[in-house]
Order: C-alpha cells, then structure tokens, then sequence
C-alpha cells in the first residue's frame, strides 16, 4: 500500500483579502494534493489562516472592533477563495480555534522543558507587516533615507520584556539540516538559507507583552506567543498533536511544506529549532515558491495593480485559471500573469487542442457510430500513438509532477494532444466513414483510448472540466485515478454494458478579451 501524504499551505494573514499569490498558492498546493489521490496515496491537505498578532490587533482597532470579530470575517473571504477555486482541502485551520492554543501551549512547554527557553528584555527592529525582527546588519535604506527590513517593510524600534528561544544551539543541526539533499527546495533557496545560519544565529525572540491577541504564555501572565511560534504550530495542530491520534501517528511528519519564498527563513531555520527541541520529527521538505507578477511588477495597492483572484476565475472561469498558474510558470521561479496570457493559453492548448481533440472525437462517435463503443484489433500506428499517450500520462507528466516541475509534466501531456491532432488529420476519419467504416471505428476508438488517458493525467489540474469529460465518456468516478491509464478494464466494461455516448458538450469554451480591456 502507498505511503499515506501530508501537504500543507502556509497559513494566510487574514489583515486584507485574498490576493493573486494566496490563489497561486492554493491551487498549486491542490494540484499536488489530487495528484497523489490520483496515484493512490492517503493524502492529509492542510490550508487556513494565521490571525494572531500585532497587525490583527492594530486593523481592529482602527476600526473599533475586536480583533477576534475581524479575524472572523476575514477568514471567511480566504474560505470563500478555496472554495471558489476547487480547493480539496481536509482541513482549514484558524489559530484562533481552542485546540491550536492547546498544542501552542504545549509545543511550549516541550521547548521549556528542554531548557530552550529564557526571560529577558528584546531591543531591536520589528517588522509589523513581516512579524518578524530583523538585525541592524539586515536593514536595508528606503528612498527617503528610513530604514527597511529586506523585504521592503516598515521597522519600528521595539523595547520590552521577551521570552527567548536558545536559536542559537540548534545552529550545527540546522546547517546538517539544509545541506541534506530534498529539505529544502529550490536550491536557490537552499544556498540563501546556508548563507543565512552560517553568519550565526542569535536567540530568538518568541512572545510579546505590547498586546494580547495572541496565545497565551502557559504561566507567564501578560506575555503572547510572538506569531511565528503559534503559526508555525498549526501543522502539527491540523494532526491532533499532542495526542497520540490517527492523524498523527499517519501524517506526521509532513511531506511537503508549501510556502512563498518570503517566508523560508521561518520554515527552514526556526520551524526545525522549535521541532528539535520539542523531540518531534522533521518536516520532509519545504518548497519555497516564486512570486506572480503582474506584467511582471508585484502587486501593491499603491500601484493600483491588486488583482482579486476570485473576479480572475469569474471572468476566466476557474479550470483555465488553474492551468494557467501550473502551465506558464517554472514553479520555484517568479512568473508574470496578464489577462491576454491567460486568454492566449488557454484558447491555445484548451480549447483549441486538447478541447476540440476530445469534442471532435465524440461528436464523430456520436454521429458516426451511433453513440456505440466498439472492439477493434488496431493496427501498428495506432497501438504507436495508444503507447505514446500512455507514457506521457503514465510516465513523464507523473515523474515531473513527483518533482513539482509542473509546466515540464504538462509540456509533455501537451506533446501527446498535439499527437493526437496529427493522427485524426492524417487519419481523417471523416473521409473513412464513406471509404471504410470499419477503419474509421478503429481510429475513433484509438482516439477514446487517448482522450481517456489525457484527461485523467490532467485532471488534479483541471479537475471540474475533465470530471465533466470523462462523465460524458461514461468513465466511473472509480476509474478516475492513474492506475486507470494505459488498463483497458473501463473500456472492455463500456462495450459490454452496450454504453452509448450523447451528444457532446465542449468542457473548455474559448475565452473572449475585449479590446483593451484590463482586468
């Protein structure tokens, strides 16, 4: 049986709406969780939203409200986000909930107890938007002269009372750590995170007392956890820790982390630190993804170029979308988005080839043999074709997809479809039917076999518009997975049960822009 598979997202700041990345992100993590249903794996896919901390508690207060009816309504619009997006999440965790305190609480204790914390006073640069403190060496200038964390963020002076964490123990591990091969990924991030430890490590701060929208320091009155020990608990909370529960003792540890590139750091350096010294075992890899850009500038509201992802999928319709993420950009890499790249895209290997291969086939079996499936002995160039759709969807999109190198595993699928477009025009099964019906059937039937398995090899990616195909195929939801391609149980049980193909609807509609027109 397949080792079960936990992936996770990074929790969303839930201070403003979903944007572009937080979509990116999802539906990238989506992909990877139906990917590995689809290759028979148990798979655990955990989202949701970190809604502690000093930008929660400051939004609420400009606008007179608490910081937990803020974080309710907030969390609401990232829900609405993954559901809009067919996002197939197990679980959406809130940090707020009872039992992420619990397991907050005792990760700390655990860290406690192992002598990793102490208290002492923190004086330094924080970061409000980033949650984070940066070291003066850090800093970078603004174009006013202000000082700037490395991200491009405010910094404020902060001086209060702090719990630490002894970071700075944990410095050898955690290089061991991000030298061992797959951890840490892409290697660009990899050589950034070596940098960082190898300049030394200095003990962490990990709770603050200038507010309380946190949780709460077991037996230390009037200090929080600082965010990133309570966010990056959510993990394990997702699992049921610190019982000893199914969930846990099956998924733990986690498969894959996956994060925007920004936030490496915390789940490389810090997140590790904090499991070493608790005794709990290692995430298996962290994968930091690129940016989407908007014609190739980040989104900011300055700009007047923030994208909401939901009126993207409303316009684009959400399948296209998804592809579009997968397809276009080198995952790892940032990558640029504009409303005609998605159009250009989509029309082309959508509609256009991938569509009108699967329309045109059952339209002509519908027309042409009645609706009926139908046994044939095929000849050498079609068994050729019938093994090279195979071996893409069975062999090189999986072997890329395994790698997350989603535009490569689709580049392949896309070779097959365009393979089978110069099949049906050399084999014109049109001009068959008044020549030699019976060929025509045996060409009709090939093309089935093809369409079958491209669409099942594509599916986590575009999984509405080819559950939609594959039940005009009268293709069980049960025979949906890759086991599926490339076995002939589906096809023999069609010819037997006397299935007849309808008319035809297309799954992927051409997608219109008007002229000038921006999104």
């Amino acid at each position: 049986m397949s080792e079960p598979f936990y992936i996770t997202t990074a929790i969303n700041y839930p201070n403003g709406r979903p944007h572009i990345g937080h979509a990116y992100e999802a539906v990238a993590a989506d992909v990877i969780a139906r990917f590995h249903r689809a290759m028979g794996r148990e798979v655990r896919f955990q989202t949701g939203t970190d809604e502690h901390g000093l930008k929660m508690a400051r939004k609420a207060a400009e606008q007179n409200r608490s910081a937990s009816d803020l974080a309710e309504e907030m969390s609401g619009y990232f829900k609405e986000m993954a559901g809009a997006l067919n996002i197939s999440y197990d679980r959406f965790i809130r940090t707020s909930e009872s039992d992420h305190h619990r397991a907050s609480q005792t990760i700390w204790r655990a860290m406690e107890a192992r002598g990793d914390l102490y208290l002492d006073r923190y004086e330094g640069w924080y970061s409000v938007r980033d949650e984070a403190y940066y070291d003066e060496k850090e800093l970078v200038a603004g174009e006013a002269g202000e000082k700037l964390s490395p991200q491009g963020t405010p910094v404020e002076w902060t001086v209060e009372e702090s719990w630490f964490f002894r970071l700075s123990r944990y410095q050898d591990q955690i290089l061991d750590l991000l030298r061992s091969p797959g951890f840490c990924e892409p290697e660009s991030r990899r050589n950034e995170m070596i940098a960082f430890v190898s300049g030394g490590l200095k003990d962490l701060s990990v709770s603050r007392t200038s507010f309380d929208w946190g949780v709460p320091v077991p037996g230390s009155d009037g200090h929080v956890m600082y965010v990133w020990v309570d966010a990056l608990t959510n993990y394990i909370t997702g699992l049921g820790y610190p019982d000893d529960t199914d969930l846990w003792s099956k998924f733990w540890p986690a498969d894959l982390h996956l994060i925007g590139k920004d936030i490496v750091r915390f789940h490389t350096v810090y997140w590790p630190a904090f499991l070493m010294s608790a005794d709990l075992p290692l995430p298996k890899k962290v994968f930091g993804h690129g940016f989407l850009l908007n014609r190739g500038q980040k989104e900011s509201k300055s700009l007047g170029n923030v994208t909401d992802p939901l009126e993207l999928a409303s316009r684009f319709g959400v399948d296209p979308l998804r592809y579009f993420f997968l397809r276009e950009i080198a995952f790892g890499q940032d990558g640029s988005y504009s409303a005609e790249a998605i159009v250009t895209r989509a029309n082309a290997e959508l509609a256009n080839s991938f569509g009108n291969l699967a329309q045109r086939t059952l339209s002509m079996i519908f027309k042409n043999m009645e609706g009926k499936i139908a046994s044939h002995d095929v000849a050498q160039n079609d068994a050729d074709l019938i093994a090279a759709v195979r071996k893409a969807c069975e062999e090189d999109l999986p072997r890329e997809f395994e790698r997350l190198n989603f535009s490569n595993g689709l580049e392949a699928w896309m070779r097959a479809v365009f393979a089978c477009n110069q099949y049906v025009d050399e084999q014109a099964p049109w001009a068959l039917r008044k020549t030699d019906p019976e060929r025509m059937e045996v060409v009709l039937m090939t093309l089935l076999r093809c369409v079958h398995d491209l669409a099942i090899a594509v599916r986590p990616v575009v999984p509405a518009a080819a559950d939609a195909l594959l039940d005009q195929m009268g293709v069980r939801a049960d025979e949906r997975d890759f086991a599926s391609i490339g076995s002939e149980e589906w096809f023999d049980r069609l010819v037997e049960s006397g299935f007849t193909i309808e008319r035809p609807t297309g799954v992927f509609p051409r997608l219109e822009l008007p002229d000038n027109e921006a999104v």
